[in-house]
């Protein structure tokens, strides 16, 4: 570890692009830390506090919500608009044939950029709405000008942090995107530390193990799942091209165990989180029974149990969804015929599919329960020991840990591109 870290530093240009990560990450928690006038800043972290999907909001926007700040939707209109985009290139024939070609990715690329705009101007306008609907005391009355200039700010916010993450995503030491949201994460670790020892009492030393030992085993087992894989035998059929012969070699199709990484979490976030912002807009109705349905959305939402159960279910079946919009058998098992390739034991075409498919949702099956364990990590944490902790959530982990991984992968890469270029 010691010489990699020293041949990073020995690689001028390789230094230079990390430096220059490191200060615009910077950058972005110093916008994140910069409030926006006009809100109870205490009410809205009691707010967040008492709140287990705006919490989760909260850590994606690596605390910009809380702090009310002009980056407090985050990235999350941009990924927004990336899944939507992803969905329909499944969906729509001319969109799947655009992705399959450069300058067609360039342009589907730009629509995504466009549309986090409308996004961004829209989910700002809906959470503005619903912090003065749903706590008294977070926002006063805001004028006409007051919304434009809101909204407007906003907006530019996530835009900021949208070509941040690209110019960053450039410099080749990992995705901009996700260091965003792994910067956000880990700057939340010194201030929850520094919490816990003005706090200390030797009374908690037990619970801190636990908290540690609970981090380490997520740890491992978000390492051994990311990392994990079923490989596949693919033979290829010898063939004769004059007097020579190619082919006739076996490789492996390796299969994910998680394939559709942490976007499962995010789909269910969205989905958990719509009725409780509905009921809230509806919750002061001058409809009593509109008011008192709202009022049941609220308090069953904000039942530990259930909400649990349906953010599990959630994650488990988007897993299965995502990873079937992702990854296509018949498409795979075409690819291997046209190139001379098949299973051993398996005969090439539909039975191959079939195979593919079979093999592909026993794995799925182990992701998705090892998603929703994740997603439910902190609940379960608050259930056997009555406190609340987003610092070792399942969640942020995931991402952490990803994004160290993805990270460390790329700057090898570039490490292993010089020492064949002195070669």
């Amino acid at each position: 570890m010691f010489e990699k870290l020293e041949q990073l530093w020995q690689a001028k240009d390789l230094r230079k692009n990390l430096l220059w990560v490191l200060f615009m990450l910077a950058m972005f928690r110093l916008a994140a830390n910069i409030p926006m006038p006009g809100v109870n800043a205490a009410a809205l972290r009691d707010f967040f506090a008492n709140n287990n999907i705006f919490s989760l909001l909260n850590l994606f926007s690596g605390g910009g919500m809380q702090n009310f700040s002009i980056v407090m939707m985050g990235v999350g209109p941009y990924i927004t608009s990336s899944i939507i985009f992803q969905l329909l290139t499944m969906i729509v024939p001319s969109l799947e044939e655009m992705n399959k070609e450069e300058q067609g990715r360039q342009k589907i690329n730009m629509w995504t950029r466009w549309l986090t705009v409308p996004l961004a101007a829209l989910q700002s306008f809906g959470m503005i709405t619903l912090l003065q609907r749903s706590a008294a005391g977070i926002i006063g009355d805001v004028t006409p000008l007051g919304w434009v200039a809101m909204i407007t700010s906003i907006t530019a916010g996530t835009m900021i942090l949208m070509w941040l993450g690209e110019l960053i995503s450039e410099r080749k030491v990992g995705n901009g995107i996700s260091l965003l949201i792994f910067a956000g994460i880990v700057s939340r670790l010194p201030a929850t530390v520094q919490q816990l020892l003005a706090s200390y009492d030797p009374s908690m030393l037990p619970m801190i193990i636990g908290f540690i030992i609970i981090g380490l085993i997520t740890v491992v087992g978000v390492v051994v799942i990311n990392e994990g894989e079923r490989n596949i035998p693919v033979q290829y059929a010898r063939q004769m091209h004059g007097e020579r012969s190619y082919g006739g070699t076996i490789t492996n199709l390796p299969l994910r165990v998680n394939m559709a990484g942490v976007i499962p979490i995010i789909f269910a976030i969205s989905v958990a989180m719509f009725p409780q912002m509905a009921a809230n807009f509806f919750l002061h109705s001058k409809t009593a029974a509109l008011a008192n349905v709202a009022q049941w959305v609220i308090d069953v939402m904000n039942n530990q149990l259930i909400y649990g159960i349906i953010y599990f279910v959630l994650v488990f079946a988007f897993t299965y969804f995502y990873t079937e919009i992702v990854f296509h058998p018949a498409e795979v098992a075409e690819n291997l015929q046209k190139q001379g390739g098949f299973i051993p034991g398996i005969r090439p075409g539909p039975h191959t599919t079939k195979y593919l498919t079979y093999i592909t949702h026993r794995i799925i099956l182990v992701g998705a329960l090892f998603l929703g364990v994740i997603a439910i990590l902190p609940l379960i944490i608050r259930y056997f020991t009555g406190i609340q902790s987003l610092v070792i959530g399942g969640t942020s982990l995931l991402i952490v840990v990803s994004v160290v991984i993805d990270s460390v992968k790329q700057i090898q890469a570039q490490l292993t591109m010089r020492k064949y270029d002195g070669i």
